[in-house]
């Protein structure tokens, strides 16, 4: 008499039943020590990708000179160019950033920037660059 179930799914059955498990101590040594096998190596690659996020952190860090860079904000003023505001010591520098090129537009000192007074206010100020932009550009052609 033959079993309605293709062989595949009755061995499967089989191994996967309580019972075989409960009236064979070696199956369930063996599946002890696959389970073990399996959390050590899942274990290891966790580990693994762990030490190579650290890694990558440290290796693209800013050192020296870069260190001291910083995007204040960008603007959009194409579908691939913008202006950078970039903080570079006590100067803060307007850069024309385009594909293949990167020119200043501006250069002013850092406490001619207008800051924020408050935390809350930095979101406001970025969302006010443009208009802080077209201040400055015409300052810079009334001169």
């Amino acid at each position: 008499m033959r079993s309605a179930l293709p062989p595949l799914a009755t061995l499967l059955l089989t191994i996967a039943s309580p019972a075989a498990l409960a009236t064979t101590p070696a199956a369930a040594s063996d599946v002890a020590t696959g389970l073990g096998q399996m959390l050590f190596g899942l274990a290891v690659v966790v580990a693994l990708l762990l030490a190579c996020l650290w890694a990558i952190k440290r290796l693209t860090a800013p050192r020296g000179s870069a260190g001291a860079m910083r995007v204040l904000g960008a603007v959009p003023v194409g579908p691939r160019e913008r202006v950078v505001l970039l903080d570079l010591g006590s100067k803060v520098l307007v850069l024309g950033v385009a594909p293949g090129s990167v020119s200043t537009l501006h250069v002013l000192e850092a406490d001619e920037l207008p800051v924020p007074a408050a935390e809350g206010q930095v979101q406001a100020a970025m969302k006010d660059f443009p208009a802080w932009l077209r201040h400055a550009m015409e300052r810079k052609h009334g001169q």
